[in-house]
């Protein structure tokens, strides 16, 4: 399966945040919404960085309270790896393993086109597992 099929199943929707906004402000998002990423942009909707519940747990290990008021610009990962939409599910494993991560924009002729978490591959994973049982079982009750 590719990212693509991932993406039409669970939608493109992908939450942002601009660069400007604090780490409290970023923090408030991914409560409300669920989730445990946020993409930043700039200017555009360019991608200039990732914030994720562990950057901020790294930032308030380290400034205490006071990361709250701290620009995302200060705590957010600049070096944001992403993959495309016709990237197999093995290709964004692999990605996400080496580079320690569990969220993964996509990304297409440089614009983002949603967003790729941990979750939605094991829920792929699983998925595909339950298929092959009932094949492999179907198989042998035909043999």
């Amino acid at each position: 399966m590719i990212v693509k099929s991932i993406l039409s199943a669970k939608g493109s929707d992908v939450a942002t945040v601009s660069p400007t906004a604090t780490v409290a402000e970023a923090a408030n998002i991914l409560a409300e919404r669920k989730i445990g990423a946020l993409v930043v942009t700039g200017a555009g909707g360019r991608i200039t960085g990732i914030i994720s519940e562990r950057d901020i747990v790294r930032c308030l290990a380290s400034h205490g309270a006071a990361a709250l008021q701290l620009p995302l610009t200060e705590v957010m990962t600049r070096k944001v790896v992403t993959c495309a939409p016709n990237d197999t599910v093995a290709v964004i494993m692999e990605l996400m393993t080496a580079g320690k991560f569990r969220h993964l924009p996509v990304t297409e002729e440089g614009a983002l086109v949603g967003i790729i978490s941990i979750g939605d591959v094991v829920k792929y994973r699983l998925t595909e597992l339950e298929f092959e049982k009932d094949a492999m079982r179907d198989y042998i009750q035909t043999a």
